[in-house]
């Protein structure tokens, strides 16, 4: 049975209640970063053709570039709560924001393949501090009753970049050179770190915890090689056979880390987390409806440009109003829980979501163009509830003391959810064009019915909540079921 262990009623002291100016400060710094870090996962797909011409390589090869990028991510971002807990999550925060800042200029001026490699890799590092560090001082910042308000500056960037990354990447290549789109990064990467230098406090968690080394190379390997191999279902670089075993080996290694993680004091990700009834259903239910969502960004595009014939331009500035719900949502989250609750804000979301994925299949090339931009502001309101919503309920009732814990774990189920959808996407589009036959509109529309089903896989996680989960942060009251 799944457990809800409350935090002990002690009374905790936040830097915001100190400070209302923090109340902006604190989310615009951890917003800042959390945008360059979603950015910097699209931006770079747009201009890989340019890319590939100025570094003397194929675009096939410089796919490794996006690639070695997220394997920094998926294998850093599990010990990041370690760090932050013993050097303190000011600290390590504008470390990662220094090594993003300094290896994205290194990335902009790289005049070969290898060295535009190896900065994309020291990038994806301090990516991986950059996420789940920022999360966790926000936590830590706002009281309990605050925590929606601080969340949907978590969530907004992860929303808004997938989306305007590929536009922004077309607009800058287009306009000025491929190099820019890492340039973009500097100015905000040194007004994150002035302002986390005068604005976020000294957060320290127990310095006592020592460093699970053996569980580090664990599930980092684990992690490396389910991302490598999700990777490589929609854009196989190596043969299939390959890709098999390493998606085999990842599933052997996590199964390993789960028996020696019961045996030692404090592994490098505590699986104990999962025993928390509102975290396990914001990351597990939560991430499969956000596999299914998530690969909308990624189908929608080119179902508008190759199926209908649109530009990078005009397809972009359609899928670009997704964003501009997002920024909807956010101010009336609050009102949502307050009203309906958890669950039914869940429950409601995925279900509207799934529909509103099964209604691509209805769009046509004839189809106005303010249409089809509706309906994506309509499906950007669906996706941004559900989002926001999994993503709060996930730290709702975590006690302070395993916050550090909880926001890398989430950080790799977040990175994960993405990943999933892109990939599954890209199989999908392979599955319906296995005979080698060119895409067109139909088989778009095939796609968008296949991935409408996974938001209600779902469904049934949803249906585990309690009325109290997540009460003391929704401030909704319900009668007991």
């Amino acid at each position: 049975m799944l457990e809800n262990r409350r935090p002990a009623s002690i009374s905790e002291e936040f830097a915001t209640q100190h400070d209302p100016r923090l109340r902006l400060l604190i989310p615009l710094v951890v917003g800042i970063a959390f945008l360059m870090e979603q950015l910097d996962s699209t931006i770079i797909a747009t201009a890989i053709p340019q890319m590939a011409d100025g570094l003397a390589t194929t675009p096939v090869r410089l796919n490794l570039a996006i690639t070695a990028y997220v394997l920094a991510l998926a294998v850093f971002i599990p010990v990041s709560g370690w760090f932050a807990d013993r050097f303190g999550a000011r600290q390590v925060f504008v470390l990662a924001l220094s090594i993003f800042t300094v290896s994205s200029a290194f990335c902009g001026i790289a005049q070969n393949f290898e060295t535009l490699l190896a900065m994309r890799v020291l990038q994806g590092l301090g990516g991986a501090m950059m996420t789940p560090v920022g999360r966790l001082i926000l936590l830590r910042s706002f009281p309990r009753k605050e925590l929606v308000t601080a969340m949907t500056y978590t969530t907004l960037p992860a929303i808004i970049g997938p989306v305007i990354g590929p536009l922004l990447g077309g607009l800058l290549t287009h306009y000025l050179s491929w190099r820019w789109i890492f340039y973009v990064n500097l100015p905000f990467g040194v007004l994150g770190i002035i302002l986390a230098l005068r604005h976020v406090g000294d957060i320290h968690g127990s310095r006592d915890v020592k460093f699970d080394f053996l569980g580090f190379l664990t599930v980092g390997a684990a992690c490396a090689l389910l991302q490598l191999g999700i990777e490589n279902v929609g854009r196989p670089m190596i043969a299939i056979p390959w890709v098999v075993t390493v998606l085999a080996a990842s599933v052997l290694l996590l199964l390993a880390f789960g028996w020696y993680a019961r045996r030692v004091p404090d592994p490098a990700v505590d699986l104990t987390l999962f025993r928390l009834r509102s975290f396990s259903v914001g990351t597990l239910a939560g991430g499969i409806c956000r596999v299914g969502l998530n690969g909308v960004p990624f189908v929608l595009p080119l179902m508008l440009q190759v199926g209908f014939g649109m530009s990078a331009i005009e397809s972009g500035s359609i899928t670009f109003v997704s964003a501009l719900s997002a920024l909807l949502v956010r101010p009336i989250s609050k009102h949502m829980l307050r009203l309906f609750g958890f669950g039914s804000v869940l429950l409601w979301s995925a279900v509207i979501g799934s529909a509103l994925v099964a209604g691509f299949a209805l769009m046509q090339a004839d189809t106005p163009r303010l249409v089809i931009a509706g309906y994506v502001f309509l499906f950007g309101l669906a996706r941004a509830s559900q989002f926001m919503t999994s993503n709060t309920l996930s730290y709702a009732d975590m006690p302070s003391a395993q916050l550090s814990s909880a926001t890398s774990l989430g950080g790799v189920l977040q990175q994960l959810s993405v990943s999933f959808g892109v990939s599954l996407g890209a199989m999908f589009l392979g599955i319906v064009t296995w005979d080698g036959s060119a895409l067109t509109p139909e088989h778009f529309h095939q796609v968008f019915l296949l991935m409408a089903i996974i938001p209600l896989v779902s469904l049934p996680g949803f249906f585990f909540l309690r009325p109290e989960d997540g009460v003391e942060v929704s401030q909704h009251k319900r009668k007991p079921r």
